[in-house]
């Protein structure tokens, strides 16, 4: 094995370390409520508290930027299922993507489960998939209500609600079902571009006013398969994907995104039929804060206990 490849093993074992003691510390605290599966938690009164005051501190600052010009919209954490497809969701990202399924049997079906389930079989083979799906973004939600020719302005969407992705882990940080709020533009080319890089500098703002270290870096989304490489590759010679980092485990290892920015062209202009008042494909682009991962960088950075925290960040929140 190389000295860099040996380098490699060192950091992830030392990542994996105090991952899982950042994640025992906050279960200790009983600021995450353990439930027996990685990455899905319960949330206890101070995360709760903590993680409201931080959504309330994005919605400000929305308002502060747009006023009254941004459409303040949430979902469900479901939506059809045939948004995964038309957003390309489950083409690009189906490791990651969550649907439900339901029992739609009737009462000899329901004795066949119940035989098996007594037996110790696995009784999710007795339900189908549903016409719901599990939201991966908040903004996904948001492109089936725009279908149709734009405003002359276009438009701006402020939009909330509970994610899911797929991603087991010991990393308090990387939840499977989690909250974002995304601030999104759709409009033309020039005006996504615009909104994206207006929104990564308000954003990265935010975050300092809270007495956290953010670094810009340019980032690309984890697509499936041979062909999402390829896509991955285009999406960073095109300078497509920022995130914001923070250094939650220490500055020797990874920074982890609390907030990311995206340009999409006009991919969902062109899947969701909507057009500018020219008739041209609408371009967007979005900024979305992950509330809990937010939560998380505070209480690495300032302690776990919010009354020791410094003054003016209580102030913030």
């Amino acid at each position: 094995m190389t000295r860099a490849a040996t380098a490699r093993v060192v950091d992830f074992t030392e990542l994996y370390s105090r991952q899982q003691g950042f994640r025992a510390s906050l279960f200790d605290a009983g600021l995450l409520i353990p439930t027996g599966v990685d990455g899905v938690y319960g949330h206890g009164a101070e995360f709760t508290e903590l993680t409201s005051a931080i959504d309330a501190l994005v919605a400000a600052a929305v308002r502060e930027v747009h006023g009254g010009a941004a459409t303040v919209l949430s979902f469900p954490p479901v939506m059809p299922r045939e948004v995964l497809d038309r957003t390309d969701y489950i083409a690009s990202f189906p490791q990651l993507a969550g649907a439900v399924s339901t029992y739609t049997g009737g009462d000899a079906e329901h004795r066949l489960l119940l035989a098996g389930r007594a037996a110790g079989h696995d009784w999710g083979g007795h339900f189908r998939a549903s016409d719901v799906a599990l939201v991966p973004s908040a903004c996904h939600s948001v492109y089936p209500t725009l279908t149709g020719e734009l405003p002359r302005d276009g438009a701006w969407i402020d939009v909330s609600g509970h994610c899911y992705r797929s991603e087991p882990s010991i990393d308090p940080a990387r939840m499977q079902s989690f909250r974002m709020r995304e601030i999104v533009r759709v409009g033309s080319d020039r005006a996504a571009v615009a909104h994206r890089d207006t929104w990564a500098a308000r954003a990265a703002d935010l975050l300092a006013e809270l007495d956290l270290r953010v670094r810009r870096a340019p980032a690309t989304d984890p697509f499936f398969g041979r062909g999402g490489r390829m896509l991955a590759a285009g999406q960073s010679a095109d300078n497509l994907k920022t995130e914001l980092l923070v250094p939650l485990y220490g500055d020797d290892l990874p920074g982890v995104a609390v907030a990311s920015s995206n340009y999409h062209r006009d991919h969902f202009g062109m899947h969701f039929d909507i057009t500018t008042v020219d008739g041209a494909p609408a371009h967007s682009a979005c900024l979305g804060f992950g509330i809990e991962r937010i939560a998380l960088a505070l209480l690495a950075a300032h302690g776990l206990d919010r009354r020791s925290w410094p003054n003016a960040v209580n102030a913030q929140l």
